[in-house]
């Protein structure tokens, strides 16, 4: 057979090269930073792959010394990690990075509650509702693909309110590289319906008006997906 010589930075892969900007003063060294961000969360640059300065610079149409401002700046935030002699290379999840990120996300997405819950209107909790109600069809279907994407909207409603703006913006960071390992629930889909009941519970307690609850029950929910996917990667690497 023979073998490709594309490369899984090129545009023929027909991947979008990154996220469209959202300002017009991005930099340079910052549109290759979401084009190497990009390949790690869709599973084109899996952990252990050398980022090479050529390749993203030419991907993305700029000069190799913006790409390693970003690799550079993308070290400092574990995306990649330096190896001797070789290089950056995607950085690998371990228990202890998990441990870490879903920690420190438990404690702002359960602030987020706290200072925001109160300002989830009728019209918001009505979007919350559509969400959950498609998350339901996507457990039915063991859909994980789907749920996924859904859980990441339901939090994003719940987070992003006028009162929780800095704490959300540090939250899209922390779920951005949380999804990099591509693992979450592609790693551990039994955990779809647990997640589901918990995702319920925490808008029942917010239409209740209980912000307390509703901020007790995130924090435990994240917690508790976060000794799942610990226990997912274990299996995975007995199993390895």
């Amino acid at each position: 057979m023979r073998r490709s010589n594309r490369s899984p930075y090129s545009r023929s892969e027909g991947l979008p090269i990154m996220a469209e900007p959202r300002s017009p003063f991005r930099t340079k060294a910052d549109l290759a930073a979401e084009h190497i961000k990009h390949l790690i969360m869709t599973g084109a640059a899996a952990p252990g792959t050398k980022i090479i300065t050529r390749v993203v610079a030419e991907a993305v149409g700029i000069s190799e010394t913006p790409v390693r401002e970003a690799i550079k700046q993308l070290c400092s935030e574990e995306w990649l990690v330096e190896r001797p002699h070789v290089g950056a290379v995607v950085a690998a999840f371990t228990v202890e990075n998990v441990r870490e990120l879903y920690s420190v996300r438990a404690a702002l997405t359960a602030l987020a509650l706290e200072l925001g819950g109160e300002a989830l209107t009728g019209e918001r909790l009505a979007a919350v509702d559509e969400v959950l109600a498609g998350c339901e069809i996507a457990v039915r279907d063991g859909d994980v693909a789907t749920f996924a994407r859904l859980n990441r909207r339901f939090h994003s409603l719940l987070c992003d309110t006028e009162h929780s703006r800095l704490t959300h913006r540090m939250l899209q960071g922390l779920w951005a590289r949380t999804e990099t390992a591509q693992r979450g629930f592609r790693l551990v889909p039994w955990r779809l319906p647990e997640s589901h009941a918990e995702h319920v519970a925490i808008r029942d307690a917010l239409v209740a008006g209980d912000i307390a609850l509703a901020s007790r029950l995130q924090h435990a929910h994240e917690m508790a997906a976060m000794e799942a996917l610990i226990d997912g990667i274990r299996e995975a690497k007995r199993d390895a």
